[in-house]
């Protein structure tokens, strides 16, 4: 199967995929910035691990100076900050959101891009979200950020258009990962709350697509793929019971 390299793999839905993939077969190679984690989960899967701070480019440079080859590479390092309304926006986290979700793509894709075409049967997976397509009250710098990212990844599968790599935006809706957990800096309760009355998407759930889009044949491209709970059906549409 070859190699797979997978961002964001310390919790959640990084974590999960790097799971789905190894159990298919791939050499898994992952990172993240919470070490002691990411080497756990490697040491489990039988992959190898490296840290990684993808808007950190010295940090991009150092791990992908260690991926000898790679024919897949998941870009799911990401997150919000905050659901600040744009009168109280904090500049800091948009920042932030843009350099992990945007930039940390970006470096990571231009830096293994020549080894996955090298392969013959390249794919790049980007991790987006429903927040790419519709905004909604307090999400600014997140629907800036995820639209920005699925821009990015629609350029590139129009310009590598005809060579050996296929490209894939795979965008869940609600997963009950630690995402509401970041966004609200530890607020266990508020985070909570979010899934009140719903039962959300799992990480698991999110990893079989990534599975499913990268185990096709080499002439199927799993463009776009959008996922959300039954209960969901929008950024900001959802039924609780």
């Amino acid at each position: 199967m070859g190699v797979a390299v997978v961002t964001g793999a310390s919790s959640g839905i990084g974590e999960a995929t790097a799971r789905r993939l190894a159990a298919d077969g791939f050499d898994v190679y992952v990172g993240a910035r919470r070490e002691e984690r990411v080497r756990r989960l490697a040491e489990s899967i039988g992959g190898r691990w490296a840290p990684l701070d993808v808007s950190d480019p010295s940090s991009v440079d150092r791990f992908c100076d260690g991926v000898a080859s790679c024919r897949v590479l998941v870009n799911n390092a990401g997150g919000a900050l905050g659901l600040d309304r744009i009168e109280d926006a904090d500049e800091r986290d948009w920042l932030a959101m843009y350099q992990v979700n945007v930039l940390g793509t970006l470096r990571m894709t231009r830096r293994l891009l020549g080894q996955m075409e090298a392969s013959g049967n390249g794919h790049v997976v980007t991790v987006g979200s429903i927040a790419a397509y519709e905004a909604y009250v307090g999400g600014a710098g997140y629907n800036a950020a995820k639209f920005a990212e699925r821009a990015l990844t629609r350029v590139l599968r129009l310009e590598l258009l005809g060579r050996p790599v296929r490209v894939t935006e795979i965008d869940p809706g609600m997963v009950e990962t630690e995402f509401s957990t970041v966004r609200f800096r530890g607020d266990a309760e508020r985070a909570s709350a979010v899934y009140n009355g719903v039962t959300p998407l799992s990480a698991e759930d999110v990893a079989e697509c990534v599975s499913f889009a990268v185990t096709r044949p080499p002439h199927v491209n799993i463009d776009t793929l959008v996922v959300l709970a039954r209960d969901q059906a929008g950024a900001a549409t959802v039924h609780r019971s």
